[in-house]
């Protein structure tokens, strides 16, 4: 699996920006998606997951009632809507795709890693 990941960029706090990460190969509704950012000098962070179908989803704390992750299998995509957006949101911005039905806050458990977006949210 091949995922790239789009739709970085820079915004204001308090705005909005979506994230898409596009999936090659035929079995994406196979595969459980998460979202993991890394800020500058620092580790990289879970954010959110979704399971195969997209019934269930979990997220980080600090994004809760914030963002939203969603898929689209038909499409091969999955989605992480971001609102009211905070300065620490800044960071680069990777799917991955776990070969298991849950999504996963555990980084170890995913098997394929997309090239990143950043996101630059201003004050």
């Amino acid at each position: 699996v091949q995922l790239q990941a789009s739709g970085g960029g820079l915004v204001q706090a308090g705005g909005s920006l979506r994230l898409s990460c596009a999936a090659s190969g035929r079995t994406f509704s196979r595969y459980a998606m998460g979202w993991y950012r890394q800020a500058p000098g620092k580790e990289r962070e879970f954010v959110a997951a979704i399971s195969w179908s997209g019934g269930s989803t979990n997220y980080a704390d600090s994004v809760k009632g914030r963002f939203t992750i969603s898929r689209d299998n038909a499409k091969n995509t999955v989605y992480l809507q971001m609102n009211s957006l905070k300065p620490e949101d800044t960071a680069v911005y990777y799917c991955a795709a776990d070969r298991a039905p849950w999504g996963t806050s555990n980084a170890s458990e995913y098997d394929y890693w997309g090239q990143g977006t950043l996101v630059t949210v201003s004050s």
